[in-house]
């Protein structure tokens, strides 16, 4: 019985070179039926015409401009022919047998919406990053990555649903998303894969963690691991999750805690530590939830 197409989706930004690191582990997958869609999201210091000459195979779109995590996820999604859908970030290194459990969870279980693997550090393989997620906190418009920095010892070897994807690397039925929509692009950086997730959820579709596969992650390559860019987009959009996903009790609540605890704690902190980058993209971000009411 021939497996279904599995379309893999990657953006690039900046870092080709890093892109075609995860190529080369792509082209050993055991995985018999893919595509794989680079897209580059204009970079401005890079040429990512290495990636075709390298890669054949591989379709390569270039955006005349940086749409953003969820903005080029979706060109990629317009162009994509898979039964599933694998979005992975660019600085990821794929085992060659992490695709199957992927699509055997999603092909035994059709309540799922979308899965991800386990996802380990590139920088040490015995560390987990991911292994599910907590439910969103209602106050601080956070969740907790379950096994976060724990060794691997086998403690969260087991399959099961869990609150929320990971967008470093999550497949989804391609089904889903035509019932569902696409990512919405508002976000531009952080937030939009469990905004997403929230979406299928109201759809009525279950939320996966799938061990038996994983990724290594080298994580925030494009971005920095501490950015003001960074503090902006995570700042601006924790607190847009919140109002496109919160009922009207729960926003109230969690607007009051941004304004009397969180966002002068995060002002302090950065003044003291005379980090006046992030002072301003902290402000910007909440300037940016002021004027667009509209969200």
């Amino acid at each position: 019985m021939a497996k279904p197409l599995v379309s893999i989706i990657t953006v690039n930004y900046n870092e080709s070179q890093v892109t075609l690191e995860l190529l080369e582990s792509i082209r050993e997958l055991s995985y018999p039926n893919i595509e794989v869609i680079v897209v580059d999201n204009a970079s401005p210091n890079d040429n990512p015409d290495c990636i075709k000459e390298r890669f054949p195979e591989v379709k390569l779109i270039k955006s005349p401009k940086n749409l953003g995590f969820a903005g080029g996820n979706n060109l990629g999604v317009k162009q994509a022919k898979g039964g599933y859908l694998l979005f992975i970030n660019n600085d990821t290194i794929v085992p060659k047998d992490f695709v199957e459990p992927l699509v055997k969870t999603l092909e035994k279980d059709e309540s799922i919406g979308m899965v991800s693997p386990k996802i380990k550090f590139h920088w040490d393989s015995t560390l987990i990053q991911y292994a599910g997620y907590t439910a969103m906190n209602k106050w601080t418009i956070r969740n907790n990555s379950i096994g976060y920095h724990q060794k691997d010892n086998g403690d969260f070897d087991t399959p099961k649903e869990t609150q929320s994807i990971h967008g470093a690397a999550m497949m989804v039925p391609t089904r889903v998303v035509q019932e569902v929509g696409m990512m919405t692009e508002i976000y531009f950086l952080y937030y939009e894969e469990h905004d997403w997730a929230e979406m299928i959820k109201r759809a009525g579709y279950k939320i996966y963690y799938q061990p038996k596969s994983f990724i290594l992650h080298k994580e925030s390559v494009s971005t920095g691991k501490f950015s003001p860019l960074k503090t902006y987009y995570i700042s601006r959009n924790r607190i847009l999750f919140a109002r496109r996903n919160f009922k009207a009790l729960e926003l109230l609540v969690s607007l009051i805690f941004q304004c009397c605890v969180s966002i002068p704690k995060n002002s302090l902190k950065f003044l003291i530590r005379r980090e006046f980058e992030h002072f301003k993209a902290l402000w910007k971000a909440i300037s940016w939830n002021l004027v667009h009411k509209a969200a």
